[in-house]
């Protein structure tokens, strides 16, 4: 098909070689034009703006920071919602379920597009081997037609209900992710002050009821930092951050996950929310911040 792509960070780069190398047609924009040149020996079309990016294409496909990234690239100055013949856009960006409501509402009456929420769970790790998880909410007249793209970079998608309902799936998922770090945090400072080879801890408690996929991938990076970060710290407090705020709205209490939020907060106001989110470390062993420190300044 056709596609446009918007934001190529961690996440939407990795996306546009997947969708290349599925025969894809895609046109490439990014606030920093170089991250898109280097996609264009590729084949990527680079396009100069989000609107030239949804010039007659089958879709977008957006993956951004931030709501106010979203807004300014989709109904700013030459946004996406100024394309011609656009029928549907996925946004992969974790923003909040309201947010969303109300984009989508304010395309579908501009230019009479759906919006497809479609946050994803699984890393880079997960789009190289195209295994991500996809939370899709909104209209289903164009649903199949995304998946269809989607299924490039994902192994599982699924349709969770209207509008704003793919947002709050990742809410769920970035709730009980941000709990199972933070207690692994604990328990490998646990670890390190009671005589534990904390190298063997990941092993050792593989395939009981510890177990996770979090567990094998921060352990280790936990114990060492490393060059090259898999995600930073202030992403999942802004999550986290988005949980409770939507929270309160709706009543749901939320007591585990205001504590992690305060732990993530204080590993962020001790410098570390550009460092990877296995610094969180730092608040269990504080020797270990200067380490994690690093990645914030390569």
């Amino acid at each position: 098909m056709r596609i446009g792509f918007c934001g190529l960070g961690l996440m939407g780069a990795p996306m546009v070689r997947r969708l290349l190398a599925a025969g894809h047609q895609v046109k490439v924009w990014n606030r920093t034009p170089a991250k898109a040149a280097a996609l264009e020996a590729l084949g990527a079309q680079l396009a100069s703006t989000p609107a030239q990016a949804a010039n007659e294409v089958d879709g977008v496909l957006m993956c951004l920071m931030d709501s106010a990234a979203v807004e300014a690239v989709v109904f700013g100055d030459q946004g996406v919602a100024q394309g011609r013949g656009l029928k549907w856009l996925a946004d992969h960006s974790s923003i909040s379920p309201d947010a969303t409501r109300a984009f989508a509402q304010r395309l579908s009456g501009g230019c009479a597009a759906d919006w497809i929420d479609a946050p994803v769970s699984g890393g880079v790790a997960g789009v190289e081997a195209g295994t991500l998880a996809i939370f899709a909410g909104g209209p289903t007249t164009h649903f199949e037609q995304a998946a269809a793209v989607m299924r490039a970079y994902a192994g599982n998608i699924t349709q969770m209900g209207t509008s704003g309902a793919g947002q709050a799936t990742k809410l769920c998922n970035q709730t009980i992710v941000a709990a199972t770090i933070v207690a692994i945090a604990e328990a490998l400072g646990f670890a390190q002050r009671n005589g534990i080879d904390v190298d063997q801890l990941a092993p050792a408690l593989a395939g009981g009821w510890a177990d996770s996929k979090p567990l094998q991938v921060f352990v280790p990076r936990m114990i060492r930092a490393q060059s090259q970060s898999i995600g930073a710290l202030w992403t999942m407090l802004k999550d986290v951050d988005t949980v409770i705020a939507t929270a309160q709205k709706t009543g749901a209490p939320m007591p585990l996950t205001a504590s992690v939020q305060q732990t993530l907060r204080i590993a962020s106001a001790m410098g570390l929310g550009e460092a990877e989110l296995s610094a969180v470390i730092s608040v269990m062993l504080p020797e270990r911040r200067d380490e994690f420190l690093q990645q914030v300044k390569r």
